[in-house]
């Protein structure tokens, strides 16, 4: 996902920093690094790369508690001391080309290098919670590199005479398979973020293939998207069995008997969910980004120049930049970012600072107010007098005496009708902003007409910059068609004045 195409995504709730450090200290992959990382020493070798010596391999196991009949025993330990090298935890001295020859050693036998546990490895236990989530990222980094690569089969079949990978009959681009693999877990972040609300739902893994895959806009997919799903499907359950361990996601890999006929099958999964069972869908696969992954791709869409944001990370910024970031938010995820922004101010001061903010004209004013409304609704009698002081004033004034009444406030003074005929407009204006023409913006529209005889008789004089949208809203939306064509004919006069 690039910056271009989501410039700014629902924001996220995250875990706080030390039980983020943890899920990451607590992730299989990365608590086996740390423990090579402390095992190594003067006895530890290893070859030009920094990987261990194989006859190093069943020791590095053993350590790690893996069962020494286990065939996948050996991968584990390689795989867990890459990743305590690619992070730091260890620091490994690799050897010279000629280190064999002047050590005595027999021509031909392969050099080796040594290792010692690295700066980084105190981190582990003596380095702040964001200490540990630097490191964990690191690993990931790592992890998410050796997902991209194909299996090692296709790499030997690949190799030419002279030793180089023929990336034309391996059918694999090193560059675009990183990107797709991003592309999967953006998409996959989305899914996790979208409404506001991050989700704990699984997401079938034909899904999350076909959205990647299938073009935007088509209807039926062909026999040859189809295909691609299913191939695609089978390349992520590999990529999504290699990110767990590291603790990006929780995964439900495909059934191995559908993996066991997969001309049968193919091209079947991006259909699951149309017609068969909870049960049914999960056989093709189940993904989700854990706590820990919600930070993890956060972090690194930031990086990319994404705007991913996060509730709670407005809480020291004013007013002004609280009301124009949450103007975006889904309602449920503005006010968790507005109780965060309340809980460390003086509630006068702040309603103050808020109503400032929602001060106008402009086409981003009513959805300020309409977030300023909320945030006011979380203040107490305290905040009267705040309130108060806005009462004559044409943009703030019929929110105040809403305030008001709801706080049982008595001796309010009546407010004109141009202020009422403002605040109605500013309302809707304010609702299609933030939900657009939604089902129940009809009955809002009917409510706030029903009790102003001769309403469209006047309103379409108020100096609103959003009139005209409103009347026209209401002349498409209004249930009544007599009042729909009273609105529609005001929408006429307004726009008439205007020009």
């Amino acid at each position: 996902m690039s910056a271009e195409s989501h410039p700014t995504l629902p924001p996220v709730r995250l875990h706080s920093d030390a039980e983020l450090a943890r899920d990451a200290l607590g992730a299989p992959l990365f608590a086996r690094a740390v423990r090579l990382a402390r095992w190594a020493g003067p006895a530890t070798r290893v070859g030009v790369g920094g990987e261990l010596a194989a006859d190093q391999l069943p020791g590095a196991a053993a350590h790690l508690g893996l069962d020494a009949g286990d065939e996948d025993a050996a991968g584990y330990a390689s795989q867990a001391w890459r990743v305590a090298v690619d992070t730091g935890l260890v620091d490994v001295t690799e050897p010279e080309e000629d280190t064999a020859a002047e050590e005595g050693g027999e021509a031909g036998e392969e050099p080796y290098g040594t290792a010692a546990p690295g700066e980084d490895l105190a981190l582990v236990t003596g380095g702040a919670p964001a200490d540990v989530l630097g490191l964990w990222r690191a690993a990931l980094e790592a992890v998410l590199a050796d997902a991209a690569v194909p299996d090692l089969d296709g790499l030997v079949d690949a190799l030419d005479a002279g030793g180089e990978i023929d990336f034309d009959r391996l059918d694999w681009n090193p560059g675009r398979e990183a990107d797709l693999l991003d592309e999967v877990l953006a998409h996959l972040y989305l899914l996790s973020v979208a409404g506001g609300r991050t989700s704990d739902r699984q997401i079938p893994l034909p899904v999350l293939a076909a959205s990647v895959v299938v073009p935007d806009g088509m209807g039926e997919p062909t026999d040859a998207v189809l295909e691609q799903v299913s191939d695609a499907m089978m390349r992520l359950d590999d990529q999504f069995r290699q990110l767990e361990p590291i603790g990006l996601v929780e995964f439900r890999p495909v059934d191995e008997e559908l993996m066991a006929r997969p001309d049968e099958d193919a091209g079947r999964g991006d259909r699951a969910g149309d017609d068969e069972d909870d049960e049914d869908v999960s056989r093709y696969g189940m993904v989700r980004l854990t706590p820990l992954g919600l930070y993890g791709i956060r972090a690194r869409m930031l990086e990319a120049g994404v705007d991913a944001p996060a509730v709670g990370e407005l809480a020291g910024k004013g007013a002004d930049a609280l009301l124009d970031a949450v103007s975006s938010y889904p309602e449920h995820a503005a006010q968790a970012e507005i109780e965060q922004w309340m809980a460390g101010r003086e509630p006068s001061a702040a309603v103050a600072e808020l109503l400032a903010a929602a001060r106008g004209d402009d086409e981003g004013g009513p959805l300020r107010r309409l977030r300023c409304q909320q945030a006011l609704a979380l203040a107490g009698p305290e905040a009267e007098g705040a309130v108060r002081a806005v009462l004559d004033e044409a943009e703030l004034g019929g929110l105040a005496r809403v305030w008001l009444a709801e706080h049982g406030v008595t001796g309010v003074p009546a407010p004109a009708p141009e202020m009422v005929f403002w605040l109605t407009v500013d309302t809707i204006a304010a609702q299609l902003a933030a939900d657009g023409e939604t089902e129940e913006l009809p009955l809002l529209m009917e409510t706030l007409t029903a009790h102003h005889t001769g309403f469209f008789d006047q309103v379409w004089r108020v100096r609103h910059p959003s009139t005209v949208q409103v009347l026209e809203a209401m002349g498409r939306l209004h249930p009544d068609r007599k009042t729909a064509k009273e609105a529609r004919k005001a929408a006429f006069k307004a726009r008439s004045r205007r020009s």
